[in-house]
C-alpha cells in the first residue's frame, strides 16, 4: 500500500469569481484551463493543469484566505522573469527566508490566496528528506 504521489491541490475563490480568477491563473499564469467532469459542473469553480498535475480552484464564501499560510509553490525556470512579471503589474512581492539551493517569493492572488513561486539555483537543493528513525518517533 503505497502513495504514489500527489493527484492534485485545491485552492478556493469567492463563490461567483471565476471570471477574475480565470484572468489571473489562466491570462496572467499562463495555466491552461481543463474541462470538470460533467457530474461536477455545477459546482463552481474550474481545474487547471500545471505540468502533469492539477490545481482545482473551487469557490467557497465566507473564508479569509489572507489568515492562512497554506500554500502552493510553483516551480519556475526563470524566478526573476516572474518576479517582475508581478512588479509590473502591482502584485505585492513578499520575499521569504532563504532554502539553500533555491531563491524564492510569495504573492497573494486576488482573493487571498498564497502562491510561491521557487526555482533551483545550484546543484544540490535542501529540502531534507526525514529519515525512517524520524518517523518511527526516533529523531
Amino acid at each position: 500500500m503505497t502513495i504514489r504521489r500527489l493527484h492534485h491541490a485545491q485552492i478556493t475563490i469567492p463563490t461567483g469569481a471565476e471570471d477574475e480568477a480565470r484572468a489571473f491563473y489562466c491570462a496572467l499564469l499562463g495555466l491552461d484551463e481543463v474541462e470538470k467532469p460533467a457530474s461536477l459542473q455545477g459546482r463552481g469553480g474550474f481545474w487547471l493543469t500545471v505540468g502533469d498535475q492539477q490545481v482545482h480552484v473551487g469557490s467557497e464564501s465566507g473564508v479569509d484566505r489572507h489568515q492562512t499560510k497554506a500554500h502552493l509553490a510553483y516551480e519556475v525556470d526563470d524566478v526573476g522573469a516572474w518576479r517582475a512579471r508581478f512588479a509590473e503589474r502591482g502584485v505585492t512581492i513578499a520575499e521569504q527566508p532563504p532554502i539553500p539551493g533555491y531563491e524564492r517569493f510569495e504573492i497573494r492572488d486576488p482573493f487571498g490566496n498564497r502562491l510561491e513561486f521557487i526555482q533551483l539555483v545550484g546543484a544540490e537543493p535542501h529540502l531534507p528528506t526525514p529519515s525512517p528513525e524520524y518517523w518511527r518517533g526516533g529523531a
